[in-house]
């Protein structure tokens, strides 16, 4: 659809209207959002792989520096989620996405020219993992605005495809970050690093091999994508959000799911270089499984209710830490992987169902803004899970302590789930009608 191309009408809950036309401008959009969300997730955590070679190719930061760099972006994306959140109602979807695109190529040709210099100063540094908070923010928007897209029904679905496939950004970095160093793709950029196994590697391309990706989906999403007649709001219309008991609940729960996983993604690269170094290469597989495991929370919770679904998620990601913290203990990397895995699946599979409540509690115009805010709230995980396990590594030498903390959440979050969503005198029930 060109630019100039108006849609003056959207109501989805009309079957007619979104069999004949609606579900087909949903369609579109959805997928031009999945990619550009998920180089907004790329850009985002491009320190948790970045990070890692640093001092391979002569910059000499502590490890303490190290996990703060990885977890600075999580810092700045999760604040700028809370103004990502109303900036759909504010300047439209498509508008939205276009900026929110757009503005990913400063980090990662910033990045790039910065790692080429081991001089660099480490305040730099900090300032670039900053401005990779801008990708952190572009959750909130992008779910926001596909919220509106489709009908109750569907909801679940289509937020677990767009949020799961942009989630899976974080692996697809983590995967072909080690790759690419390790090609001069961009040789005619820079110069490549020796490392001290004598190899060469080209950094700078961890960030540069975004840049064309960037500006060809900031193109798809002008031409390609609708600002919605019935998604304008002011931002004090918006804000009503914040008095709601419900608003506060669900932002618990999605910060001890969807904060879990972007928390666990930022760190595990860093926790296995720390503890089994010799494994490094897996790092990408946590999250990769993590945001295929979204769609299928959403679909699940469609079919079977959000609460029953993060119910069992509670419990499988309590078991799963209980596994790391004792195969770290015995030194067996087969039982922490697996262990780790399954908080990462849990963890996807409870960003879905979490985010399939919230539409069925919330009225439509309140939904988008409480799933904007409570994700804005989550990704402070990429932030606080990094230093947290930095700060336990440091002190005890192992990043067990961490995992306590995270399982007295988990806990928590299992009973407040259970008495407002759950048991049968339930405050809101969350199991979608089937439609007449």
């Amino acid at each position: 659809m060109a630019k100039d191309k108006r849609i003056t009408y959207w109501n989805p809950e009309d079957e007619s209207f979104w069999q004949s036309e609606g579900k087909k401008h949903a369609s579109r959009n959805l997928w031009i959002s999945v990619p550009s969300l998920m180089l907004a997730f790329i850009v985002w955590q491009i320190w948790s792989v970045v990070a890692v070679r640093l001092n391979d190719i002569g910059f000499v930061f502590t490890d303490e520096q190290l996990f703060t760099l990885a977890a600075i972006p999580g810092l700045v994306g999760a604040t700028l989620r809370f103004f990502y959140t109303f900036a759909v109602g504010k300047f439209g979807g498509r508008n939205w996405t276009v900026i929110s695109t757009a503005v990913l190529v400063i980090p990662a040709i910033g990045i790039g020219m910065a790692v080429q210099n081991p001089e660099t100063p480490y305040s730099v540094m900090l300032l670039l993992a900053a401005l990779c908070g801008l990708g952190g923010g572009s959750f909130s928007s992008s779910l926001a605005n596909i919220s509106f897209f489709f009908p109750k029904k569907e909801k679940g679905t289509a937020l677990g495809i767009n949020g799961g496939l942009g989630n899976m950004g974080v692996s697809v970095v983590q995967f072909v970050t080690p790759l690419i160093i390790a090609a001069g793709t961009f040789a005619m950029v820079g110069d490549g690093q020796v490392i001290a196994n004598g190899q060469t590697i080209w950094l700078q391309n961890a960030a540069f091999i975004w840049v064309i990706p960037i500006v060809i989906m900031t193109v798809a999403a002008y031409f390609g994508m609708d600002n919605l007649p019935n998604a304008t709001q002011s931002v004090a219309d918006q804000f009503i959000i914040v008095k709601r008991k419900h608003t506060w609940i669900m932002t618990w729960l999605y910060v001890a799911t969807f904060g879990s996983f972007i928390g666990y993604a930022a760190a595990f690269p860093l926790l296995l270089k720390s503890q089994f170094p010799e494994h490094i290469s897996l790092a990408f597989l946590g999250a990769f499984l993590a945001a295929a495991a979204r769609p299928i929370g959403g679909w699940i919770s469609d079919k079977l209710g959000g609460a029953l679904v993060t119910s069992w998620v509670f419990v499988f990601m309590t078991a799963g830490a209980l596994g790391v913290i004792y195969f770290t203990n015995a030194k067996q990397f087969a039982g922490f992987l697996m262990s780790f895995l399954i908080l990462f699946i849990a963890s996807g599979i409870g960003s879905g169902s979490t985010f399939q409540m919230i539409p069925a509690i919330f009225p439509v115009k309140e939904a988008a803004p409480v799933l904007g805010f409570t994700a804005a709230f989550a990704a402070y995980g990429s932030f606080f899970i990094p230093q947290l396990f930095g700060w336990s590594v440091n002190t005890t030498g192992t990043p067990v302590t961490a995992l306590y903390f995270f399982i007295g959440f988990y806990v928590i979050s299992f009973g407040l789930n259970w008495y407002y969503y759950q048991r049968k005198n339930a405050t809101k029930k969350t199991q979608i009608a089937p439609a007449s």
